[in-house]
């Protein structure tokens, strides 16, 4: 059976219309992320002279802050039993952090506005994730975050399209670029304000009080889970360092975000159809092939010359984030008791956000001191030990209601 014979009408019926309006929100929020990401590591680079290594700073900087309030944010969307306000700050965070990208006129400006939309992003990951994991009926839990997974990732499709042919026409106007990133923010947050419902709750208030410390005692599943995700966090560095590396080989630097369009429609291609498939055959076999297409996409980058081998890696590394990134969210869900989901995704995105960030500084180091293929060749050895680690994941067992481990 292929992937895209799972794409069935009754699949797509089975996903909650809260998890379809959580996807286009996504979707807009990151047409205006991607309008802005794609271009900024150039325009630190040439605009404003900073170095791969600063850039890797920067973007350590960025997960550190969305890593630590991502916890938090958990927490307190279980303590509240409310999710959806959150994620609203979240979003509104993130939108306002936009117009600060055009009227920045140094490296301090930009990390003050990367600073804020990381504590966007952070407030709004896991509160997101676990009214997704609330809304999701279990047979469907695998789609509902693999479409909401593609539908951000379309965003991503289209916003480098989008700065792409501002930048043509534009004649290069890196600023301009950034202030037509406001308006789909804006639109996200007001989708969210205006068609989202929160469902009915699936746990008990009287759980509330103590939250706190059930937070630090999650189930041994997930605890594997999260030891899975932050080895292979540490071979998936930013994407700030593919655009480098296309710059690096050639690519003209106004058709540079194109590289993120076809990482992002493959990536967006593949989410949905995988996460339907794993609601079927199981999650783990589908995550392991997806380590092994990212070790690809390293090998590729490292090893193959030009822009030719560049644009293989970017599309292996495309497959890779489709099948992987809605897999881990749904493996969480599966195994996290419903009272305490939010903690449960906030604790996963602080062990994440760590490993990512350990990893950002490893890439920019590694690129500033040994070159662009010893940081895609040490991605390479990170996708073997994340390989190995896939051995420890809990087989089946999903929770319903109570801790287990």
């Amino acid at each position: 059976m292929s992937v895209f014979s799972s794409l069935s009408p009754a699949a797509s019926r089975s996903v909650p219309k809260t998890v379809w309006i959580l996807g286009f929100v996504s979707l807009l929020m990151d047409v205006s992320s991607e309008m802005v990401q794609t271009l900024l590591p150039l325009y630190l680079v040439s605009g404003l002279g900073v170095s791969a290594l600063a850039i890797g700073m920067i973007e350590a900087v960025a997960v550190a802050t969305a890593t630590v309030t991502k916890l938090f944010a958990g927490v307190l969307s279980d303590m509240l039993a409310s999710r959806k306000w959150l994620a609203v700050i979240g979003y509104g965070l993130a939108a306002i952090s936009r117009p600060i990208f055009p009227l920045a006129d140094g490296v301090g400006q930009i990390v003050s506005a990367k600073f804020i939309d990381r504590i966007g992003k952070g407030i709004r990951s896991a509160p997101r994730d676990a009214l997704i994991a609330d809304a999701a009926p279990p047979e469907a839990r695998g789609a509902s975050f693999g479409l909401r997974k593609s539908l951000d990732t379309m965003g991503g499709f289209f916003g480098p399209l989008i700065a792409v042919a501002v930048m043509l026409l534009s004649m290069g106007d890196f600023r301009l670029v950034f202030w037509l990133a406001v308006l789909p923010a804006v639109a996200a947050v007001g989708l969210l304000i205006f068609a989202i419902r929160e469902p009915q709750k699936p746990f008990h208030p009287k759980a509330r009080p103590a939250i706190l410390k059930q937070a630090g005692k999650l189930n041994r599943a997930c605890w594997m889970v999260m030891i899975v995700a932050a080895i292979l966090m540490l071979a998936r560095f930013s994407e700030a360092f593919l655009l480098l590396r296309a710059d690096q080989v050639g690519i003209a630097i106004s058709f540079v975000p194109l590289v993120m369009v076809l990482m992002h429609g493959v990536y967006g291609f593949c989410a949905y159809p995988v996460g339907v498939l794993s609601d079927r055959i199981g999650r783990s076999g589908l995550l392991a092939v997806s380590i092994g297409v990212l070790a690809l996409a390293d090998l590729a980058i490292a090893v193959l010359p030009g822009g030719g081998g560049d644009l293989a890696g970017v599309v292996l590394w495309g497959l890779h984030m489709g099948r992987s990134q809605g897999l881990l969210a749904t493996l969480m869900a599966d195994h996290a008791p419903p009272h305490l989901r939010g903690s449960a995704f906030g604790m996963f995105n602080l062990v994440c956000g760590g490993a990512l960030l350990i990893g950002n500084l490893l890439a920019g180091g590694l690129w500033e001191f040994a070159g662009a293929q010893a940081t895609f060749l040490a991605g390479g050895a990170f996708c073997v030990l994340a390989g190995l680690a896939i051995t420890i994941l809990p087989r089946g067992n999903i929770i319903t209601g109570q801790m287990r481990g």
